[in-house]
């Protein structure tokens, strides 16, 4: 998988926007997924050493059991231990990235509000 496709994988909702608030390098820039709505990220895609990763949030138990059923997802890279994972997308299977994605997204939406107060 490469960059682009991730990019791809990521747009699950059109609140969802790909940015590059560190600026843009040829090879290594960083894309930071966020919501339109609230500017809240939902994955960070970058390179170490030349290989592609993702980081996405997610709830600390879940966070858990994935680092242990899957040895290309670990802690998140420069980001809270506890709430982020890193995966690596091509060693990860497609429908679990699909599915820390699109958790990471309805994490990081905006809350809705209740009209009744």
């Amino acid at each position: 998988m490469n960059k682009q496709q991730l990019i791809k994988l990521c747009l699950v909702n059109d609140d969802a926007i790909e940015t590059y608030p560190f600026g843009r390098d040829e090879y290594k820039d960083t894309c930071v997924m966020r919501h339109k709505s609230n500017d809240k990220w939902f994955a960070l895609l970058f390179y170490l050493d030349e290989k592609l990763y993702i980081n996405v949030k997610c709830e600390p138990e879940t966070g858990a059991i994935l680092r242990m059923q899957y040895p290309s997802i670990t802690h998140g890279w420069h980001m809270n231990k506890k709430h982020w994972i890193k995966a690596d997308p091509n060693e990860t299977p497609k429908d679990i990235l699909q599915e820390i994605i699109k958790q990471s997204f309805e994490l990081t939406a905006p809350k809705k509000r209740n009209a009744n107060f």
